[in-house]
Formats: structure tokens, C-alpha cells, sequence
């Protein structure tokens, strides 16, 4: 059995209810506004809210953030299908989730993110999905890291016959020629810096970009007389 694909709420070890107190509020905030962009995952999304990135680019975009720091992706799914895509009639549905689910191999990652995508299609069947990839992780070379980079060749070979559906590369550049990977793009080495930040996101703002003025009336360029 797959735990990836099995949808499952975070257990409260802490004690102070606050994975179940955010997506309360997520669901709120679902009731509340009108988003064209939803981003959904784990901390690495939760952390863009307060980056350049999101206040320069994606807020303007009417966006809503639904990141939880440490979700693997049964939580994800979880939350999905508990409510956090209802009410709501975003044009994108950005998901990053994975790095999370240390037990799981890469092929239950890619099953597990495969099975997001087929739940979001059926809350947001009109929505355009887009899976950043899993970016690498640990200072120098490891095997999470390596497993990381393979669910992204199977997610990448998978998402091809689905429509409105595509991965956007956002790993490249932060392995060095050495192997290790610089805490000026990840302070932690797994979670990003601001510029870190810039450096992976900024392909996934140009898609958006992209994929929110398709279909848009071409504007009239033509000098006035």
C-alpha cells in the first residue's frame, strides 16, 4: 500500500492544533476571496509568502497561499479533498509536495502527486495545474536527493498525456560543480533564501504569466492619432 495516495490529516504531536487551525483558515480564506492562482504544498510554498517573489509577482496575480511547513503529500491530498479547492474558481492550481516523504520511494512520490493531480482535476476541472519539480537537497550529494531527482523524471514522463497539466523546471542551478549546493540559495539546505527563491520561482511566475493571459483580447498597441 502506498501511503502518498492514501489522503491522511497531520496527527497534532505538538498538541497545539495548529496544522488543522491553518487549514481552517485556509478554508476561510476560500469563502473570502476570489484567487486566479492557488499554491498548494508543503513549507517551501508556505515560506514564498514572504519573499520578494510573492509581493512583487504572484500577489498581483490575486493568489492565495495554502502551504503548510512539513506536509508530505497524503496531507495535501487530505486537505484537498476536505475543502481548501472548493468555493473557489482559480484559472491555475500550482502544487509542490513530495520532498516531505522520506519513506516513500520515487515511484510512490510520482504515484502520490499523481493522485493530487487527478483529485485537483476533479475539484478544478477547468483549473491549468502546474507541479514545480522536487528541488535537490543536503549540502553535498545524498540520497534523498537522488530519489528527488528521479520522481521528477517520472512525474515529467507521466504529466505528458495529461491536459492542462504541466511540470515547470525550477531545480536547475543550485548544484554546484563540486556537488554541493551554496546556503546563499538554501540556508538550510533544504529551505530557500530569498534570492534562492528567485532564482527557483521566477519560471514558474513566466508560466503563469504565460498560461493567465491566454485567451486574453490582444491589446491594441497601435499609437493613438
Amino acid at each position: 500500500m502506498n501511503p502518498a495516495t492514501i489522503p491522511t490529516p497531520v496527527e497534532d504531536i505538538h498538541g497545539d492544533g495548529r496544522w488543522i487551525s491553518m487549514h481552517k483558515r485556509f478554508l476561510m480564506e476560500t469563502k473570502e476571496k476570489e484567487p486566479d492562482v492557488v499554491f498548494i504544498g508543503d513549507s517551501l510554498i508556505q515560506r514564498l509568502v514572504h519573499t520578494e517573489m510573492w509581493n512583487n509577482f504572484f500577489a498581483p496575480m490575486h493568489a492565495l497561499n495554502f502551504g503548510i511547513g512539513g506536509d508530505q503529500i497524503q496531507n495535501v491530498l487530505w486537505r484537498v479533498e476536505n475543502g481548501e479547492l472548493d468555493h473557489i474558481n482559480p484559472k491555475v492550481v500550482v502544487v509542490l509536495a513530495g520532498t516531505n516523504n522520506f519513506h516513500c520511494t520515487a515511484e510512490q512520490i510520482a504515484e502520490g502527486i499523481m493522485e493530487l493531480v487527478r483529485v485537483i482535476r476533479e475539484k478544478q476541472p477547468d483549473a491549468y495545474i502546474v507541479l514545480p519539480t522536487l528541488l535537490p537537497r543536503g549540502q553535498n550529494p545524498n540520497p534523498l536527493r537522488d530519489r528527488n531527482a528521479e520522481v521528477n523524471k517520472l512525474v515529467h514522463s507521466k504529466v505528458s498525456a495529461v491536459p492542462k497539466c504541466e511540470t515547470v523546471v525550477i531545480d536547475k542551478g543550485f548544484i554546484q560543480l563540486d556537488g554541493t549546493i551554496s546556503h546563499h540559495d538554501m540556508h538550510d539546505y533544504l529551505h530557500l533564501t530569498n534570492s534562492g527563491y528567485c532564482k527557483a520561482f521566477e519560471p514558474v511566475y513566466e508560466l503563469l504569466t504565460q498560461l493567465l493571459t491566454e485567451g486574453e483580447t490582444e491589446k491594441d498597441l497601435t499609437p493613438s492619432e
